[in-house]
């Protein structure tokens, strides 16, 4: 039965079959195979998502969608480039630092792309940047989207692993930030020794202010949401709600960019996006229930112990893994897939469950640079006209490689990502 789900779901997945298709049929295929009547499929979807914690990821999206039609990315980038203007490569870094912002407000790697980077890029290439370099940029920072809460990957795996969402969510402040400042640190070195950017400004404390204040709202939705959470105000279902509502708020009635006739279509494409995640969650519930009983957690543990005794070793192994993955298959349906397989065998060795999530997701997050799937890199790439795919790839390399750095680094340094989750209550 084993062989056949995961034969069947390669032999999909290599005819270019939908990712959640690939995994329905998978499992129709093994439930026939074992004489099971094959609706038990349906049965398992409905149980994957008869969940509150999956009520988070609709309405992180609307809210992530309504702050980004509402003026809030121009109003970030303008605030971050009050804050560092006067460095060299001053706009690579106004880039970077507003996408670390404006991923704490959607949630959304390929939302953060195409918010910041549809403002930023074409003015870093009116400014000398190369098009290649400014594209692979926005879309490398856009990673950080699904690290910095709040997030949907770490919802996702909260809801596989038992994790708390909160303690979830925490464990990528630190990891997240870092990742923001290599990115920074490769951005600078480039610019220097490339001579690229002519526009700096001095610090201006009389520009600095209306900038802050036009972002300061903003700016407020990730405190609210967080420490509302960390205060025991409410939960992180009810915190999706309460985003939704703040966004509702600042756009329709602060900021006035939005008015009431687009709520429809922002809702409608809110929709969209929630249904294509939640029927990979869906179909890749009953994948995983047949993985799970079938006992394949138990046998690659057993595997992974007679191998080896070193954690070290088994961790390496799962990055490898995760990071080819990366290229073929997108976060939702690797979460589904891999947690309830490579979650025992991390238990196993003494990894802590927070931790572990923290690892997967940022393997996840590096899978959306990397060809073919590549999904950051096609957001970017449709940014300007003047932007070539092979150049992003080109210049997407050593930002990715500053990324795998810090992905090892979480990975053997577990307190980069649990520090603050034993500090929080």
């Amino acid at each position: 039965m084993l062989t056949v789900l995961l034969v069947t779901l390669v032999c999909s997945m290599a005819l270019s079959i939908p990712i959640a298709v690939s995994l329905g049929f998978a499992s129709m295929a093994a439930f026939a195979y074992d004489g099971s009547p094959v609706w038990v499929v349906a049965q398992r979807m409905f149980t994957g998502l008869d969940s509150t914690v999956l009520l988070a990821i609709p309405l992180f999206i609307f809210a992530g969608i309504v702050m980004s039609r509402g003026g809030i990315s121009k109003r970030i980038t303008d605030l971050s480039y009050e804050l560092v203007g006067f460095i060299p490569g001053s706009l690579a870094m106004v880039t970077l630092i507003s996408c670390m912002f404006f991923a704490a407000i959607s949630g959304s790697s390929p939302a953060t792309v195409a918010a910041i980077g549809g403002i930023m890029v074409p003015t870093m290439i009116d400014d000398g940047y190369p098009a290649g370099f400014a594209a692979a940029l926005a879309a490398a920072a856009g990673t950080i989207g699904c690290i910095i809460p709040p997030s949907i990957p770490f919802v996702n795996y909260s809801m596989l692993a038992g994790t708390s969402v909160a303690d979830m969510f925490t464990s990528g402040i630190l990891p997240g930030i870092l990742m923001g400042l290599v990115l920074c640190v490769i951005s600078y070195i480039f610019s220097v020794k490339y001579k690229w950017g002519r526009e700096l400004r001095k610090f201006n404390v009389k520009t600095f202010v209306p900038a802050f204040k036009n972002a300061f709202l903003a700016l407020m939705m990730p405190v609210i949401i967080l420490g509302g959470i960390y205060g025991g105000v409410f939960t992180p279902t009810e915190a999706a709600g309460v985003a939704g509502f703040y966004g509702i708020i600042v756009a329709f009635c602060v900021y006035k960019e939005i008015n009431i006739k687009e709520l429809p279509s922002i809702a409608f494409q809110s929709a969209v996006t929630s249904s294509m995640i939640l029927f990979i969650i869906a179909t890749a519930n009953s994948f995983a229930w047949i993985v799970t009983t079938e006992q394949l957690p138990a046998m690659l543990v057993n595997w992974a112990t007679g191998f080896t005794d070193s954690p070290a070793v088994i961790l390496l192994l799962i990055n490898i893994l995760l990071l080819i993955n990366g290229c073929f298959m997108e976060e939702t349906a690797t979460t589904f897939i891999f947690t309830p397989i490579l979650l025992p065998l991390a238990l196993a060795f003494g990894v802590d469950p927070v931790h572990f999530g923290c690892i997967m997701v940022i393997n996840m997050t590096l899978g959306l640079l990397t060809p073919p799937l590549g999904i950051n890199l096609f957001v970017a790439k449709g940014l300007d006209r003047r932007i070539e795919f092979n150049q992003v790839v080109k210049w997407v390399m050593p930002l990715f490689g500053g990324l795998v750095a810090v992905l090892f680094l979480v990975t053997y340094v577990p307190d980069i990502a649990l520090a603050l989750v034993r500090l929080l209550p």
